[in-house]
């Protein structure tokens, strides 16, 4: 691979990272969601603030972290709080500005089921859960999700409803009075998405290079709906690629 070539994970870390031009604070996982924001801190967003449900706020990680408990994420840390605390008074208190979440399933309103793939009693496969997901899909400002683009990922109908996104679409969350605005952006490593319609539907804004309409319909278990203007994602710049690869990950755990 040269150096101008990229991978469909580094594709999505740089499309997450650009989303957050701007944000000043971030509920984040390990893995690429940690990765994005790292770089985001290099490029657009040096004054983003990581927060992580373990309870640590502002960290700045030595090395990438291998779970939610690694010790590492309390590096540089602005402060270490009990969980019960950073969700109460950070994430339930609206101090949130985007969180970034990921699913095993995930329907066209952005609701998210991280619990079961197939029935509840006798599943396919058993999830890890909700953890805090749920909690956080319904307080933080704005949601980010991260996934793969895949026909058993985007799903018409979830197996099981863990965290909510749009609910069932137009002015459901308003009704249903939660407080954050739900999710805002897909991040596939095929194209981006948004919801920024009438009926807070996924649609498709944007084509990462290479990739064709067809493609990305074939990927997703119902109907695509399209933006008015469907958009090329911009290639990832030197820069970026020579971050996530000789600072962020250099072993290539999620690259």
């Amino acid at each position: 691979m040269t150096e101008q070539a990229y991978t469909p994970s580094e594709m999505m870390i740089v499309s997450a990272a650009r989303a957050l031009a701007g944000v000043q604070t971030v509920f984040v996982g390990v893995g690429q969601p940690n990765i994005a924001c790292n770089l985001a801190r290099h490029t657009v967003a040096p004054d983003l603030e990581l927060i992580y449900e373990s309870g640590v706020y502002g960290a700045q990680p030595a090395r990438l972290p291998l779970s939610i408990g690694d010790p590492t994420l309390v590096t540089g840390a602005t402060s270490v709080i009990p969980m019960i605390d950073l969700f109460a008074l950070y994430l339930q208190g609206g101090l949130v500005d985007v969180a970034l979440l990921g699913g095993a399933q995930i329907d066209r309103y952005g609701n998210l089921n991280t619990t079961v793939i197939g029935d509840y009693q006798s599943p396919k496969v058993r999830l890890p859960g909700s953890g805090g997901a749920c909690e956080i899909a319904i307080n933080a400002r704005s949601v980010y999700i991260i996934m793969r683009l895949s026909s058993r990922a985007f799903v018409e109908k979830l197996d099981f409803y863990t965290s909510p996104g749009h609910m069932e679409g137009g002015d459901a969350r308003a009704r249903a009075n939660l407080p954050g605005a739900g999710p805002q952006l897909v991040i596939t490593d095929m194209a981006l998405f948004d919801f920024n319609n009438p009926d807070c539907e996924m649609q498709l804004v944007s084509l990462h290079p290479g990739v064709t309409l067809e493609a990305v319909t074939e990927a997703v278990g119902w109907e695509v709906r399209k933006a008015e203007t469907l958009a090329e994602t911009e290639l990832p710049a030197a820069e970026e690629l020579h971050l996530i690869r000789y600072v962020l990950d250099p072993d290539g755990m999620y690259r």
